[in-house]
């Protein structure tokens, strides 16, 4: 399936910004069953300084710099990118066998993967994700069986509501309240895996999203969205990470589905928002974001 990716983002500022720095996640990952065929970022004013690099993660960011006074700053990402259907690994370990190949000894092979063990900013340690999660891990059941088992427990157990949270409430208030956002479940399914000892990291992205029967889709109407990743140490090593997630139920490896794009990869939101910044001036802004993703149609052959 070939993608296109819109992403606008507008902020507005009162009064004006006199000087910005910011930093963007905008540009769509070369992995797995995924190529990104084009990309393209306009920024205005233009930056008096901007350049591209990977983080640590391997993700493309976009570092850039305004140095002029401006009240309106628009951001526009357009990528096209060919995702394909990959094929679904079959594992046998253990989720107790997973901790144990993973839990630190001194002298032992390191795993790159153990770095996402570890509490982050959005994704704390505590005992509630551990009981919430526990009874999808079973004695002896598959690392794969029980990470998917609760991303479906997310998925029946929680209510999908844009106004319940914000994009800084806390992991534990959403798994409290039963209701939150792609970004709040997706939390939540790292917490939960993290506290069994199981590795599990953020992915943001899209989703190609199709309008109800009888309408049609609005340019703009489309949102980033966000899932889990879940780490399966006896699978080939470029299929360790099976991606879940839980707003919608679906699972595969590299990706949920050739429907999705991802983005970037990270411990969690904080190392993966599509932009930040630091600004001087601009003491109240409004922001306006518009995404839209759609299918890229081939031309018949004759």
């Amino acid at each position: 399936m070939k993608l296109q990716v819109i992403h606008e983002t507008r902020y507005e500022y009162l009064p004006a910004v006199e000087t910005a720095q910011h930093m963007a996640y905008l540009q769509p990952l070369n992995c797995g069953e995924q190529q990104v065929l084009s990309h393209r970022l306009e920024i205005d004013p233009a930056p008096a300084q901007i350049r591209q690099a990977l983080d640590v993660f391997g993700n493309q960011r976009c570092f850039f710099s305004l140095q002029t006074p401006h009240t309106v700053l628009t951001v526009l990402a357009q990528s096209v990118v060919a995702t394909h259907a990959a094929a679904q690994p079959q594992s046998q370990v253990s989720w107790e066998q997973a901790r144990e190949l993973l839990r630190y000894r001194s002298g032992g092979l390191y795993d790159r993967a153990t770095e996402f063990l570890f509490v982050s900013p959005f994704v704390p340690r505590h005992d509630e994700f551990a009981a919430y999660a526990r009874s999808s891990f079973a004695p002896g059941r598959s690392v794969l069986r029980a990470a998917q088992d609760l991303m479906q427990r997310i998925y029946t157990d929680f209510t999908y509501d844009s106004q319940s949270t914000q994009v800084n409430t806390p992991a534990l208030q959403a798994l409290a309240q039963r209701k939150g956002v792609c970004q709040d479940f997706a939390h939540i399914l790292i917490a939960c895996l993290r506290a069994m000892g199981i590795p599990a990291r953020y992915v943001s992205g899209y989703l190609l999203t199709t309008p109800a029967p009888g309408t049609v889709k609005l340019k703009g109407s489309d949102a980033s969205h966000a899932w889990g990743s879940v780490y399966v140490p006896d699978l080939p090593p470029e299929l360790r990470w099976f991606d879940l997630d839980p707003t919608n139920n679906r699972a595969g490896c590299h990706s949920p589905g050739e429907d999705y794009v991802t983005l970037a990869i990270g411990r969690d939101f904080s190392d993966v928002s599509p932009i930040r910044g630091v600004i001087h001036g601009g003491a109240s802004h409004t922001l306006r974001v518009a995404v839209t993703v759609e299918a890229v149609l081939e031309p018949q052959m004759r």
